[in-house]
């Protein structure tokens, strides 16, 4: 009832204001500044080097893909990049990172400004970005492999990060989630981050306060950390925003603080006081060179830019004719567009292309539990079915629970291969359905007389009865067309 009651007075006399700061993971092959594979998954402490642990006499080399990276998420955020660039020394101590500093940016973020645009309750917004910077990831504590001791895994040190910090320019949860949201849709559309929160390669902390309505001073901060993933990130602010109204309202203060979600209970606790940036005593790194970003850099980049999500869109209804819905689910990420896209290479059918994928396709992935990535039918085969489907030699029935389910047993073959082997080759010609046809009239006398009396509705019936008798072979166009000449003679 306490926590009700304060989320009607925070709607009423309070707004929330939160700001994200967004870690990704980029897809590069080695580390930061270190030839050190990224690979996730391998087993602890093997992908590490002199550089990465730190040892006396090793230097940092800047990884070139980096900044690339960093510059096409920039340009795709309306970012003003910087030109003049150099790391700094963050002072800060991580056990998991053997230098015992971070190696981040500072006064010179590489993406300066921009904005993300998302859609809540059907209204766009523009959030603001402060900065898009370059550092460098810490390893990672295990507390719960060893009862006695804490164990370093050391094969994330090092593994190059963008962080996206947002201005204080959100007022909702809902506006979070949908903001991290289009984070991760537009990270792996650019292929630089694959957007798994699960396994750490896209990290969120949210920092929230409160203040009254119509105020423009920031209440006090709280910061919640690490929280993996997009659900946790609305669970964790909710969850905030109705403390902060609770203490406000019993007049007690709110301290500035770094907190963690308990994502069982659904609550937040404290972890400590929250560090200032001076805190930080940032310097210059004195071991890697400052860098500049050319035109000529520039301009390769925006080439290799994919069509994006808001451009697709587009593409699909006015070229496509698709509807707005179909148009936005096949966007909803990279890997579906692009497996649309290589349907549309065979057939020129959109929007049967787009039933199968949203249909069959769709039901197929969600039943197994597996991206699309993953699913066994080359795209040729899908505008196969579509093919055989529009020549009248099957039917969508027919098509999409018989013989895709044989396909998937056995990818390898062609969609006519299968019809032919299941004998499932639509019968169009007149005699044959013919026959079909007199035998189900035949067997359906007084329903036969009632449908001459007036009940023109029966013909859906004897066309079902003459698809059970033909055993889904009969062509539904030639049933319907023959039972009709036959039934008014």
């Amino acid at each position: 009832m306490v926590s009700y009651l304060s989320r009607v007075i925070h709607k009423e006399k309070y707004e929330a204001v939160i700001g994200l700061e967004v870690h990704t993971q980029l897809l590069t092959k080695s580390k930061l500044f270190c030839g050190d594979s990224t690979e996730f998954g391998a087993s602890p402490n093997t992908n590490i080097s002199p550089v990465s642990l730190a040892h006396p006499g090793t230097l940092p080399k800047m990884n070139k893909k980096v900044i690339e990276y960093a510059i096409k998420l920039g340009i795709t955020l309306h970012c003003d990049i910087e030109r003049n660039n150099y790391f700094a020394r963050k002072n800060y101590f991580y056990p998991d990172l053997p230098k015992g500093y971070q190696i981040s940016q500072h006064t010179t973020p590489v993406c300066k400004n921009g904005f993300v645009t998302i859609n809540v309750n059907s209204k766009e917004k523009n959030v603001l970005l402060n900065r898009i910077h370059i550092e460098e990831d810490a390893g990672k504590s295990l507390h719960d492999v060893d009862k006695n001791y804490t164990c370093i895994d050391l094969n994330r040190a090092g593994v190059p990060l963008l962080e996206i910090v947002s201005e204080p320019d959100m007022h909702s949860a809902d506006e979070a989630f949908a903001y991290l949201t289009e984070i991760r849709k537009l990270v792996r559309y650019l292929g630089i981050c694959d957007g798994n929160m699960e396994e750490g390669s896209m990290r969120c902390d949210a920092n929230i306060s409160i203040r009254l309505r119509g105020e423009k001073k920031l209440g006090t901060k709280v910061e919640v950390k690490n929280l993996n993933s997009i659900r946790n990130v609305k669970k964790a602010i909710g969850y905030e925003i109705t403390r902060l109204t609770e203490l406000s309202e019993n007049n007690e203060e709110i301290i500035q603080q770094t907190r963690s979600f308990d994502a069982e209970t659904g609550t937040t606790f404290s972890l400590r006081t929250k560090e200032e940036a001076n805190d930080y005593r940032y310097f210059a790194e004195p071991d890697l060179t400052p860098f500049f970003i050319t035109d000529e850099m520039l301009e390769s980049v925006k080439q290799t830019i994919p069509a994006l999500p808001k451009e697709l869109e587009i593409k699909y209804q006015e070229e496509f004719g698709l509807s707005a819905y179909d148009a936005k689910v096949l966007c909803e990420d990279r890997a579906t567009s692009d497996f649309f896209g290589s349907i549309l290479q065979h057939t020129t059918n959109y929007k049967a292309a787009t039933n199968w994928l949203l249909g069959p396709v769709k039901s197929y992935l969600n039943e197994n539990n597996i991206e699309i990535n993953n699913f066994p039918l080359p795209a040729k085969t899908i505008a196969e079915l579509i093919k055989l489907i529009d020549e009248g030699k099957i039917n969508f029935s027919i098509a999409s629970s018989k013989i895709f389910a044989a396909l998937l047993q056995e990818p390898v073959k062609d969609a006519m291969q299968v019809v032919t082997e299941l004998n499932l080759l639509q019968e169009s010609n007149d005699d044959t359905v013919t026959l079909w046809i007199d035998e189900v009239l035949h067997k359906m006398p007084e329903k036969v007389s009632e449908y001459k009396k007036g009940k023109k509705a029966l013909i859906g019936l004897f066309a079902g009865e003459v698809k059970k008798l033909s055993k889904g072979k009969a062509d539904m166009k030639v049933v319907n067309k023959l039972l009709t000449e036959k039934l008014n003679q």
